[in-house]
């Protein structure tokens, strides 16, 4: 039976793919990195030091420290995210859905703690989490488990009965290898694909789910 609920945030609350795609094309190439959207995919769901050290391994500079970059970085989502960051379909329903049934929910993200501050604040949905949680405080990122075994634990919730929405593969790994339930939507690109049947269930967008999509996971 679930008794917690975890979302992870960016491209799956918030629409910031696009955003973090555009910030990471406009800051890679002042060290000379030109990304496409191909390129941008392959680190979708990791933290951004594990994107930085992922293109400094395969396209090293030495114009400017790593540790810039990441800030350079971080500080464009935010500015982003406050002027254009929207909601994406379904999230204030599938979050009242919850709380209507006094479930407990949480962010779990790969995101900094900044920039989950403006997208929870962006949204106006603080108050409605009882955790919040940066995977910057973990050793490894997702796909790496750890994420959402600590958030349960903040939860004080059993992992096998929490349930987590993830917009992305390395997302989905993390919360199966945590033995948690997990409902995929993926960005429109990549919805169809595969690699995805990974997920306990896949919705095309979060309008999808209701009441009769809970009923499966409450048995």
């Amino acid at each position: 039976m679930i008794k917690a609920v975890i979302f992870d945030m960016d491209g799956l609350l918030i629409d910031s793919e696009p955003i973090w795609r555009e910030a990471e094309k406009e800051l890679f190439s002042t060290v000379g990195i030109s990304l496409s959207d191909e390129m941008c995919f392959e680190t979708v769901g990791l933290r951004i030091e594990e994107v930085v050290e992922h293109w400094y391994r395969l396209f090293p500079w030495n114009n400017k420290p790593k540790e810039i970059l990441q800030e350079e970085i971080i500080q464009r989502v935010i500015d982003l995210i406050l002027k254009k960051g929207n909601a994406l379909p379904g999230v204030f329903d599938c979050i009242s859905f919850f709380e209507k049934k006094n479930i407990p929910m949480a962010i779990a993200s790969g995101s900094h703690y900044r920039i989950i501050q403006a997208v929870t604040g962006k949204l106006n949905i603080q108050d409605k989490m009882k955790v919040i949680y940066s995977a910057e405080e973990e050793a490894f990122g997702k796909p790496h488990p750890g994420i959402f075994l600590t958030t349960a634990k903040k939860l004080n919730t059993e992992h096998y009965h929490c349930l987590v929405f993830e917009d992305s593969f390395n997302g989905v790994i993390a919360a199966k290898a945590a033995r948690m339930k997990v409902i995929a939507v993926p960005e429109d690109i990549h919805y169809g694909e595969a690699r995805f049947a990974a997920a306990d269930l896949i919705l095309k967008h979060l309008t999808e789910f209701n009441e009769e999509t809970w009923q499966k996971f409450t048995i």
